[in-house]
């Protein structure tokens, strides 16, 4: 299908074949016939995109910042690495369109294949053929409304959520300041909700289009007296609201709403203006500033957006999608018109002359752009083969590799890895979103990309798959690759809970493999990478032929990450002591070579609402030779001090890990120095590759893997209950 999408490195537009999306759960496949363009928005995201490195490094600060502290604690090789994936990773564009449901998810109640629906959503309601939309961001059509006219519902919700947060009531007088098509789209809602309405922009055309929509008056700021229109419209008082629908560098119109408003009169931001206030005229007003989020409650929550939780109506009144029903009611009530705002169409395959428009480089007015598919049976391909050279491999015996999922840490540290063994071949790689998809195909050179990952299942010229999906994805993969035959490397976590260990340890009895054994054949591997790192190896090699119990210290600064980030979403990411504490148990049982038979923890105590507990978390490890391990995982740190230090005692002597970039290792008095960088990825890889060319035993055994992720559970276990929890492989 296509799709209209930005290199966010280059800054180039193009429309593009990609992999039609996945129908996944908690939404529906819309066939497009219209989307409308966001002018303002996406006209600063596609300039941002066409920013040169420092333009770029200018605009955004903060994630400047972010990569100097990634290049301390991870070198330079993998900060890069990191750096890279985030600005070859495209862009999609759009969040407004119109269509017809061809498909549905058994979830999903109340939409019906066939359905005329308005979609919305960044990532969602793109500039697409096909789009994937989760219930709480589609809303059924009612009535003749076109669906031409419905595309701009998005939008339309951002101009009601605008006036909800005024609160206007009956008769009051209303300055809409931004007289584009969020600000005409206001001016409309003001005059329906029964308000006398000033209009005031910069540009004439602009002014006189307001004009002719219904604004009682009308003013050309800079030209005409706009306090002198406000006084005589409002009687002398002052207007009671102004609505910000304008995007300014400057904080003009904050000025210029202070100037017009009467006594303790309201300014509602919803355009992206500078927010420095001037304290005098606010002060002596003693005026209301309130900010317009988007389109209504709801938004930026991935409950509501994401897994179709909607708000109790008794409560939230207006959210998003009922924001997006009432502009469909309006429309098809007549009280709004949006035919005659529609100045431009363009047929998807010219999308990037809509673009020139927008940008300027096109010398011509405009106010609601459309952009129109062609009505046809659209290609929905599963797979999309991609040009990307001719492709040379060293090895003729190379394990032949499909990815499944490829997002931020894929990109900047599996991938790079892969492509550069000599002994493997890239075949397919499945990501959630077909541009997604294509990116990294290209980029890393496999042969096709697709967003349905069974096509890489089913594909019997792959030896291995590797998965890299979200964490709720991982068990249920891997058992479907086994099943077809694949050697898997999962990355960690290898389940969630132990439901889905015992369905993995069971998949494996199914294949004449059980747990505990030592010549299981190469099917199965997890990212356990850091017992790969050559500096856990060279400290290992020399404590030497362990000849008494270890006591082994594991102390990770993991850094601050938000309660709304989906890895601390119980379902989906699992939390971070199942998520990333499995690496560091790993870590330990390999240094003292034993299982882990007992673990004890305690999490830190918070009232905050910004905190998570778990995070934060101290462990006490038994193994079954007597070794005691503990691991102290904490978020309060500062990002700037070392991530990770590992100190193991034993053997009259003493190994120390910093960062995975200094060692030192202390017996009889002397000190000796190891040098490294990295924690273990490309070993772990090439060890895999090696594996399944040989014919030999994976790295890891399954026992290993097993234990290591069912400890975690087993922290929790104890963090419950306040006693420490036993450890065995009984059930399993």
């Amino acid at each position: 299908m296509k799709q209209i999408i930005q290199n966010h490195k280059t800054g180039e537009l193009r429309v593009a074949e990609v992999p039609a999306p996945a129908l996944k759960s908690g939404g529906v496949l819309v066939r497009n016939y219209f989307s409308a363009i966001s002018a303002g928005t996406e006209r600063t995201t596609v300039n941002l995109g066409q920013k040169g490195l420092i333009g770029k490094a200018k605009a955004r600060p903060d994630l400047v910042k972010k990569v100097m502290d990634t290049a301390r604690k991870e070198g330079l090789r993998t900060t890069f690495e990191k750096a890279k994936a985030r600005m070859e990773r495209p862009k999609a564009l759009g969040y407004s369109s119109a269509g017809v449901v061809i498909e549905v998810s058994a979830d999903v109640d109340g939409l019906s294949p066939g359905d005329r629906v308005a979609c919305a959503g960044q990532d969602y309601a793109s500039h697409a053929e096909v789009v994937f939309v989760p219930e709480n961001l589609c809303a059924k059509i009612l009535g003749g409304v076109k669906l031409e006219y419905a595309a701009f519902t998005t939008l339309g919700a951002v101009a009601l959520q605008g006036i909800r947060q005024a609160q206007l009531t009956l008769g009051e007088k209303v300055a809409v300041i931004g007289l584009g098509l969020i600000g005409q789209l206001t001016v409309q809602l003001a005059k329906a909700a029964g308000c006398e309405v000033l209009g005031v922009d910069l540009n004439e055309r602009n002014v006189e289009f307001a004009r002719e929509s219904g604004a009682d008056v009308v003013a050309i700021h800079r030209q005409d007296d706009v306090e002198a229109l406000a006084d005589k419209l409002s009687n002398g008082y002052g207007m009671d609201a102004v609505l910000i629908t304008a995007a300014a560098k400057s904080n003009d119109p904050i000025l210029l709403a202070s100037d017009v408003l009467r006594d303790r009169g309201r300014v509602i931001v919803v355009g992206a203006v500078v927010m420095d206030v001037p304290r005098e005229p606010f002060y002596e007003k003693e005026l209301e500033l309130k900010l317009s989020r988007s389109y209504g409650p709801g938004r930026y929550d991935r409950n509501y957006e994401e897994k179709g939780l909607d708000y109790p109506i008794g409560y939230v009144r207006w959210t998003e999608k009922r924001n997006m029903e009432e502009f469909l009611r309006l429309l098809n009530t007549g009280k709004v018109d949006v035919d005659r705002l529609i100045t431009h169409r363009f047929p998807i395959d010219d999308a990037v002359n809509a673009y020139d428009l927008i940008l300027g480089k096109t010398k011509e007015w405009y106010l609601g752009i459309l952009l129109e598919y062609p009505e046809r049976e659209v290609e929905r391909e599963n797979r999309v083969y991609v040009e990307v050279g001719e492709r040379v491999y060293a090895k003729k015996d190379a394990v032949r590799i499909g990815v499944i999922g490829a997002g931020n840490f894929a990109q900047a540290v599996l991938l790079p890895d892969l492509k550069r063994n000599p002994n493997v071949v890239l075949k397919g790689v499945a990501t959630a979103t077909g541009i997604n998809a294509r990116s990294v195909a290209e980029r890393f050179g496999f042969e096709y990309a697709t967003s349905h990952y069974e096509e890489i299942l089913s594909d019997r010229d792959i030896d291995a798959v590797v998965i890299a999906t979200r964490h709720n994805l991982h068990a249920q993969a891997a058992i479907e690759a086994l099943k077809q035959g694949r050697a898997v490397f999962v990355e960690k976590p290898l389940a969630l809970n132990e439901a889905q260990l015992k369905q993995i340890t069971e998949t494996h009895r199914q294949l004449g493999i059980s747990v505990g054994s030592q010549s299981s054949p190469p099917r199965l591997m997890v990212g356990f990478n850091r017992r790969f790192a050559p500096l856990v190896n060279q400290v290992k090699n020399a404590l030497g032929q362990r000849i008494s119990p270890y006591v082994v210290n594991y102390r990770v600064n993991a850094g601050f990450v938000s309660k709304a980030h989906w890895t601390q979403d119980a379902e989906e990411g699992g939390g971070r002591i199942i998520g990333e504490v499995c690496h560091f148990v790993d870590t330990i049982q390999y240094i003292v070579d034993s299982k882990p038979i007992k673990v004890f923890a305690e999490i830190m105590s918070t009232n905050s609402d910004k905190m998570t507990a778990q995070d934060n978390v101290s462990i006490m490890l038994k193994f079954e030779d007597g070794s005691v391990g503990t691991i102290v995982y904490t978020a309060l740190g500062d990002s700037s001090f070392p991530k990770e230090r590992i100190e193991a005692f034993g053997n009259n002597s003493v190994a120390v890990i910093d960062d995975f970039r200094k060692g030192f290792f202390f017996k009889k008095g002397q000190k000796t120095k190891f040098k490294g960088n990295g924690k273990g990825h490309r070993e772990e890889l090439e060890a895999f590759v090696a594996a399944l060319q040989n014919g030999s035993k994976m790295p890891i055994s399954f026992e290993e893997m097993v234990l290591a992720t069912l400890v975690t559970y087993k922290v929790l276990e104890s963090v419950a209950t306040g006693s420490p929890a036993l450890i065995n492989l009984h059930g399993l």
